[in-house]
């Protein structure tokens, strides 16, 4: 370990990857502060990829509890945690990960009501979402604060992820052309939302998780500006059973 690291635990913890950033790029992540909704598959995972990578500061959300279905995916459920809430656990880890990372969790749904509190001064919000209604609520609301807002999605092998920069044109809701896009969330438009994910989608380990992990390196790549931004139009897609099939694409 480099002599000049010892002595102080957080650069201790950040050392083996400090000959990809510089001391200075890596301050920028211990600076920051970043908002993970959702705590379960993806999100479970960015957030202790990104405690132990080093950001600073972490908001995390999410209205369940454990239950013996999460333990095929969600890396912080197991069977000593059935019945707590995922957003305790996940902070109780990250303490144990990395005690340097100031962290507050909400036990809570996310709307309208409360979007603009949770998310505040956040320098990056990240998706690990289930629902396209809630991704919708928290895409306009970074976009209306000039927050980075990293999507990430899966369905059974297959995965996507992007970028929603301040500076893009296109929306999440018009890239993918959703029946909210350019409207009032009224009953009616909140109702078509609510009927584009329906039913319990299959899932496999490793698809959330590979998901999640390449949202942390996006928000590592924004704050510390090191490498390319997968940002929207662009979208990266895979699925785990056909390896060949990853792909960067615009649409």
């Amino acid at each position: 370990m480099p002599t000049r690291y010892i002595g102080d635990g957080y650069w201790e913890i950040a050392s083996r990857q400090m000959s990809i950033v510089t001391r200075s790029q890596q301050q920028r992540f211990k600076d920051a502060k970043i908002t993970v909704i959702g705590c379960g598959g993806i999100g479970g995972q960015a957030i202790e990829m990104l405690a132990r990578m080093g950001i600073g500061e972490l908001i995390v959300v999410d209205e369940d509890a454990f239950d013996i279905s999460n333990l095929n995916r969600q890396t912080q459920a197991t069977l000593s945690n059935v019945g707590l809430a995922k957003s305790a656990v996940a902070a109780d880890k990250v303490r144990l990960i990395n005690p340097y990372v100031k962290i507050t969790n909400f036990n809570e749904h996310v709307d309208e009501t409360n979007i603009d509190k949770i998310i505040s001064d956040s320098d990056i919000v990240i998706d690990a979402l289930d629902n396209v209604l809630t991704r919708v609520i928290v895409s306009r609301k970074a976009k209306e604060k000039e927050i980075p807002y990293i999507h990430g999605a899966i369905h059974g092998t297959l995965g996507q992820i992007t970028t929603f920069l301040p500076e893009n044109e296109k929306t999440y809701e018009e890239m993918f052309n959703l029946p909210s896009s350019g409207k009032e969330l009224t009953d009616d438009v909140i109702e078509e939302l609510k009927n584009v994910t329906s039913g319990v989608p299959p899932v496999i380990g490793p698809t959330p998780n590979l998901v999640a992990c390449l949202e942390a390196i996006e928000a590592f790549k924004i704050i510390t500006g090191v490498g390319k931004v997968t940002g929207a139009p662009e979208i990266l897609t895979f699925d785990l059973l056909d390896l060949s099939s990853f792909s960067l694409e615009e649409i």
